[in-house]
């Protein structure tokens, strides 16, 4: 028998979302008991749509929720490793950490948007160094956290050096805040997820794609004499769910989507469908589905969810 399967809720502000947009699926996802709400980090949007009202910024966003909300879950998939110093983003999170309480998780990726980078004026190296960037920072931020209190953390990296810090302040979770990796890199991203995650997300990829980046993984925390069984592995899928064909057409063209592309590469469809799909995931491992909700105005696709395919997990 499988396990029981975690939803979560997962927004794309950068696409046109005011704070009070993100509030209100916040807490409609924490009154209808999703897992929790997660949003990315992102600083522009991404195709025909207009964006408006611009973006949020992602930590500004769930400090705010940290203190709107009472009980959900709250993270990012994926900060950018480029788009702060791993000394700050330390800071940071565990600040929001502590203003939720011990509710916050850091999912932290390369980054890979270069027109955002351009449009905000952000440095954009080139993969291998964005790589070796992100791999620094998770040594810092992780070094920073775990420093026992009254002990100072040094760090000397190529892209970072950190000498003499007090390493505070303290998050709420010990010995951190959950830590996030994931993408279908075959060698470093693996690695990576090896040593630093406590859970490994694969976003937008079919049951067959997961199958074989799930085994990368537990080959690269078998090679470091980890168990596998130490992280949480998850996938992210966009969600278009409708208790008929026609009200999964309407949220389909919601979102500028086609049901049958939706059904192919994302979970659309009845909640039966929802339900036969996501049984898909768990078979070959997977233990959330983080739930990417485009139309940030329908409310009631979460209710529908929550009442009819949570209920079935």
């Amino acid at each position: 028998m499988l396990d029981p399967m975690e939803l979560r809720i997962f927004t794309e502000p950068q696409q046109g979302a005011s704070y009070d947009d993100l509030l209100a699926v916040a807490r409609r996802a924490e009154e209808t008991g999703f897992g929790a709400f997660f949003r990315s980090d992102h600083y522009l949007k991404m195709g025909s749509v207009s964006g408006d009202p611009g973006p949020t910024d992602a930590w500004t966003t769930l400090a705010g929720l940290a203190r709107d909300t009472r009980s959900i879950r709250l993270g990012t998939l994926m900060t950018a490793a480029t788009f702060r110093l791993p000394g700050p983003l330390a800071i940071s999170v565990a600040q929001v950490d502590q203003m939720s309480g011990g509710r916050v998780e850091l999912g932290i990726g390369a980054g890979w948007y270069d027109a955002e980078h351009r449009a905000y004026g952000i440095p954009f190296p080139g993969l291998g160094e964005r790589f070796d960037r992100l791999t620094e920072q998770l040594a810092v931020i992780t070094g920073l956290w775990r420093t026992p209190a009254g002990d100072t953390f040094d760090f000397a990296g190529r892209h970072y050096q950190v000498s003499d810090s007090p390493a505070l302040p303290k998050p709420v979770q010990r010995p951190h805040p959950p830590i996030l990796i994931g993408g279908m890199g075959a060698k470093r991203t693996p690695a990576l997820a090896a040593r630093y995650a406590d859970e490994f997300n694969l976003p937008f990829v079919s049951v067959d794609d997961t199958v074989a980046q799930f085994g990368r993984v537990r080959a690269a925390c078998q090679a470091i004499d980890r168990d596998p069984a130490e992280l949480t592995w998850s996938n992210a899928l966009v969600l278009c769910c409708g208790r008929d064909d026609a009200e999964v057409a309407r949220r389909a063209a919601a979102i500028g989507r086609e049901p049958d592309e939706l059904r192919e590469n994302g979970l659309a469809g009845t909640p039966a469908e929802v339900v036969d799909k996501i049984g898909r995931y768990a078979e070959v491992g997977s233990q959330r589905i983080y739930l990417q909700v485009l139309d940030l105005s329908d409310l009631d696709h979460l209710d529908l969810v929550a009442g009819e395919v949570m209920r079935q997990l």
